[in-house]
């Protein structure tokens, strides 16, 4: 079931037939997360994510992140992002707020998340540091590396 919250004039939405794949990708493909990512990976994530499109009052996105999650103890929060013509304006934490909140995301043991540069968004979400580190590893089979 699609899930839609305004705020202003602004719109979050879970409904994936709204998202512009080409968009998406081409933000993605060039932030420091996943530089060059093929298109047919993008789709495929979003294939399997739970999405969030984020829409000004003329259905034009400047906004997407997705939650991967067995929607029981589990989730990781990837790809979020507000156009830089869009960002100051509290969108972000706006973004990130709807998506603690979605009905089917309650009850989870934890969200996971990694970034680079914008903890000060997610602490006002109530994200932290992990307080034990080395209790978590990855497996990197092919190579990637981010910037």
């Amino acid at each position: 079931m699609d899930y839609t919250v305004t705020k202003n004039e602004f719109t979050i939405s879970t409904d994936k037939s709204k998202i512009n794949i080409d968009y998406v990708h081409e933000f993605l493909s060039n932030s420091y997360w996943s530089p060059g990512v093929p298109l047919e990976t993008v789709k495929k994530a979003m294939e399997n994510s739970l999405c969030f499109g984020v829409y000004n009052n003329n259905n034009k996105q400047f906004g997407y992140a997705r939650m991967i999650t067995d929607y029981a103890t589990f989730a990781y929060m990837a790809d979020v992002f507000i156009d830089e013509k869009f960002r100051g304006k509290g969108l972000g934490k706006w973004l990130v707020e709807v998506m603690m909140t979605h009905p089917a995301l309650q009850g989870l043991r934890r969200v996971m998340l990694a970034t680079k540069d914008a903890h000060k968004l997610y602490e006002q979400c109530g994200f932290t540091s992990i307080s034990n580190p080395e209790r978590y590893m990855v497996y990197n089979p092919t190579g990637f590396k981010t910037k």
